[in-house]
């Protein structure tokens, strides 16, 4: 197991997929960005949570951040559909899909969901990057709740 990572780390290069599921890439942080770790689209706490990074998109701009990653153990078939039914006119937040969990396992974000979500999953996080370097690392206790990530916290926070 990875040990958690920490601001001064800086993020793996590992592939994850946002277009098609035969099109993995690492992200690529430029300026400062925002990535935001759910336990699963379309789950109640997820699906409540990341409205607001979609809502808040042009002040997380007028702070200076360059992305929003909103970043799920799930396949990029999923990802997709859940990006159309958040926000049906489009938006510039891109929905990652870590379909094996490498990129989550790889930061150390990573627990096991099996009874709820029948397998390993990302605990909920976000990561405020500089490039690739971590500026802050935010991780709820409780990763069935939404405090200390919301969109609004993070903002203040900026």
């Amino acid at each position: 197991m990875v040990a958690q990572i920490t601001a001064g780390s800086v993020i793996p290069a590992q592939p994850i997929k946002e277009t098609a599921p035969d099109a993995a890439t690492p992200l690529e942080l430029k300026g400062k960005n925002i990535i935001v770790g759910v336990p699963g689209a379309f789950t109640g706490t997820c699906h409540a949570q990341v409205p607001g990074y979609i809502e808040a998109y042009d002040k997380f701009k007028a702070k200076g951040v360059n992305e929003i990653y909103v970043v799920s153990v799930n396949d990029v078939f999923v990802t997709k559909a859940w990006k159309e039914n958040l926000a049906p006119n489009g938006s510039d937040v891109h929905f990652i899909a870590d379909d094996t969990a490498a990129f989550t396992k790889s930061v150390g974000l990573d627990f096991d969901a099996t009874p709820v979500l029948g397998g390993p999953r990302s605990k909920r996080y976000v990561i405020v990057t500089e490039d690739d370097k971590v500026v802050a690392a935010i991780v709820e206790p409780d990763p069935s709740k939404a405090t200390v990530t919301t969109a609004e916290k993070v903002l203040e926070n900026l």
